[in-house]
């Protein structure tokens, strides 16, 4: 048996923008229609760390699988594909890139169901993968009209600011401050691993919408608790997924809308432009299966494992 073996290099160069949107967009309706089974994660507590899966089952396609990644020592990613109809493995991806660009594409459909319509100007806090993929998938759903970006560092605002400029060709400036990159924003992206809150609620303008990929239980969080008070309308994912953490988190589950509700209409997310929505991503399970499907179908870029 030969299994196609996919790393960082493959995903970079066979998934655009526009591809992993597409398919997390028919994953989220999957999920919604109840054709993806996807379970909260499970942890596997190893003494100091926990191997950490996630797995789905995407019927319709014919597909399942998992991923799993630790927290001992960050030693990497590893999903696996598996064919339903008759057991094969189909394909393995290791690396940390496939994760963080079905998490942008999932940010950018929810960007596309609850931002306001017409180009954006974007404000983005964080200067690593995360933010720039959120970044990268959402010029497939929305026209950019300027970034600004904040970082803990400010050189690597400038180098983020540099590389988005040069490789995304948007409009892109480094700002002094969080309070400069967030206010009077239509889009605001945090993508940190802050436990404490990066910005102040108040920084936030009427008619925002804000993507938080980061740390949001009740000990760590990166968005502060009180902008779940100024927010009309918290998405999420997965409901599962977000009930299911060790620790409640700062947004009240039991009052979070489902991302696939919200795109096929079942919910209306903006009834006022001056409104501020949050998504609060979680990760949705199955839907690395359904990144790791593309990559299948693009062939392999490595000889298969055997």
């Amino acid at each position: 048996m030969s299994v196609p073996l996919f790393d960082d290099h493959d995903v970079r160069a066979r998934l655009d923008a526009g591809t992993a949107v597409r398919a997390m967009r028919a994953a989220i309706l999957a999920h919604h229609e109840g054709t993806l089974q996807a379970p909260p994660r499970v942890r596997a507590d190893l003494g100091g760390g926990h191997l950490v899966f996630t797995a789905g089952h995407l019927r319709e396609q014919g597909l399942f699988g998992f991923r799993v990644y630790d927290t001992l020592v960050g030693a990497g990613q590893l999903v696996a594909v598996w064919n339903a109809r008759d057991g094969e493995l189909a394909a393995l991806v290791q690396g940390a890139e496939l994760g963080a660009r079905r998490t942008g594409a999932i940010g950018a459909v929810a960007v596309e169901v609850a931002a306001g319509p017409g180009p954006v100007r974007v404000g983005i806090v964080g200067a690593g993968a995360q933010a720039w993929t959120q970044l990268w998938a959402m010029l497939a759903v929305r026209e950019v009209e300027e970034v600004v970006v904040a970082a803990r560092r400010p050189g690597r605002a400038e180098a983020f600011a540099r590389r988005t400029a040069d490789e995304l060709g948007v409009r892109t400036r480094a700002a002094r401050t969080v309070e400069d990159a967030v206010r009077d924003r239509d889009v605001v992206i945090v993508a940190t691993n802050s436990a404490v809150p990066v910005l102040d609620a108040d920084w936030i303008a009427p008619g925002t919408h804000v993507n938080t990929v980061g740390p949001k239980t009740v000990s760590r969080h990166e968005v502060p608790a009180a902008l779940a008070h100024r927010a009309s309308v918290v998405l999420t994912d997965s409901l599962v997924q977000a009930a299911g953490y060790p620790e409640p988190h700062i947004f009240a589950v039991d009052a979070m809308i489902d991302l696939g509700a919200a795109l096929v209409g079942a919910v209306t997310v903006r009834t006022d432009p001056d409104q501020i929505t949050v998504f609060s991503s979680v990760g949705l399970a199955g839907t690395e299966v359904a990144l790791a499907a593309e990559l299948v179908r693009r062939r392999p870029t490595r000889p298969a494992l055997s």
